[in-house]
């Protein structure tokens, strides 16, 4: 049965205990960098850093994901400062080293299919993904995985989905049986 948004909160407990999932299971968390300065607009789209509000979001959000015990096994980036700039901050919050993080030029203007294909390629080792891209393509990714109408996923607003198989290669062929959405401005 697929998740309906009703203006609430998606909810969801998946995310205790952290890693012991077993192999039945697959978490991707999707992140929308945190927000970007524009004072610049002689830079290229991919080199704007973020505002001042971006660089206080980001912390906090991973503190919120850290408070909860949650930890990827991987980290995938796009190469555009704002969206690694807000991994690397984040992963850093989360104990994930920063040098660890997979920067993949795809992200960046990729599809919802060719964002979908990309996580597909995951070993299926691999228990927890997050992955750091851009709107609209992360809206509508977490729309079309939890079937859900979210009209905007906002800047570093996070989407947190789990999935009931044991292979990446059927991302995107099932629903997310639990989805939640958390960004800076909802109160805990």
């Amino acid at each position: 049965m697929p998740l309906v948004w009703h203006g609430g909160d998606f909810v969801c407990n998946f995310l205790a205990p952290p890693n012991h999932m077993g192999a039945t299971m697959k978490h991707l968390t999707i992140v929308r960098h945190a927000k970007s300065s524009w004072q610049n607009p002689e830079l290229a789209d991919r080199d704007r850093p973020l505002n001042k509000r971006g660089r206080r979001d980001a912390p906090m959000m991973g503190d919120r994901l850290a408070e909860r015990g949650y930890r990827p096994d991987v980290i995938l980036s796009s190469p555009a400062n704002r969206a690694l700039t807000t991994a690397r901050v984040i992963a850093e919050a989360l104990g994930f080293p920063p040098d660890d993080i997979e920067i993949d030029e795809r992200i960046y203007g990729a599809g919802v299919a060719g964002l979908v294909e990309l996580v597909r390629e995951t070993e299926d080792s691999v228990g927890r993904v997050m992955l750091f891209g851009h709107n609209p393509e992360l809206t509508e990714m977490v729309n079309h995985l939890a079937r859900v109408s979210l009209d905007n996923l906002p800047t570093c607003g996070v989407a947190l989905l789990e999935f009931a198989f044991g292979t990446w290669a059927r991302l995107g062929t099932e629903v997310a049986t639990q989805a939640e959405i958390d960004f800076p401005k909802k109160t805990p």
